[in-house]
């Protein structure tokens, strides 16, 4: 037991010896405590501060028209035809994270539809189908936009989900 009494009377030395002194190069932890927390001003970031489109640029009329069928809006830019078939998302994010991700989106368009094609329509971006679906992705001045077609069998394959999402495109703020 005498033994560990020196080694234990050493460490509790070195500790108040290293609390109290006056040179240490560590900051006070709490010196920032009212510092603020919300990251700062992004603005000096340029576009990194870029925001996402407000709100969702279709209305379910909006969309029954373009798909030619009735839609039913379910919150959050999803659209259903009520019967729980078929559906349309629109999501939405700012100009720098649609470029940040795009490349890896393209990529796995290409492994999961049958046809992609990249367009000309205001901006960067793709259409891609395939028999019962179809994606458009668009990157513009107002942000983002992705458009996810499903299980629409009206559309009657790859060109009618070409030409609905083209047509959505179209109409996209730009």
């Amino acid at each position: 037991m005498r033994r560990m009494i020196l080694p234990a009377l050493c460490v509790a030395a070195l500790v108040l010896v290293g609390c109290d002194s006056p040179d240490s190069t560590k900051p006070d932890p709490g010196a920032d405590i009212d510092a603020p927390i919300d990251g700062g001003d992004l603005t000096d970031l340029g576009d990194a501060a870029d925001a996402a489109p407000p709100k969702c640029p279709f209305t379910a009329d909006q969309v029954s028209e373009l798909v030619g069928q009735p839609m039913v809006d379910q919150g959050n830019c999803l659209f259903g035809d009520g019967n729980g078939v078929a559906s349309l998302t629109i999501t939405t994010a700012s100009r720098t994270a649609g470029e940040m991700t795009y490349d890896y989106q393209r990529q796995q368009a290409d492994q999961i539809y049958q046809k992609v094609t990249d367009i000309d329509q205001g901006g960067k971006g793709y259409v891609a189908v395939k028999d019962i679906e179809g994606q458009a992705v668009l990157i513009a001045a107002p942000g983002t936009f992705t458009i996810t077609l499903s299980s629409f069998q009206r559309l009657g394959g790859p060109e009618g989900y070409e030409q609905t999402l083209r047509r959505m495109i179209e109409v996209l703020p730009k």
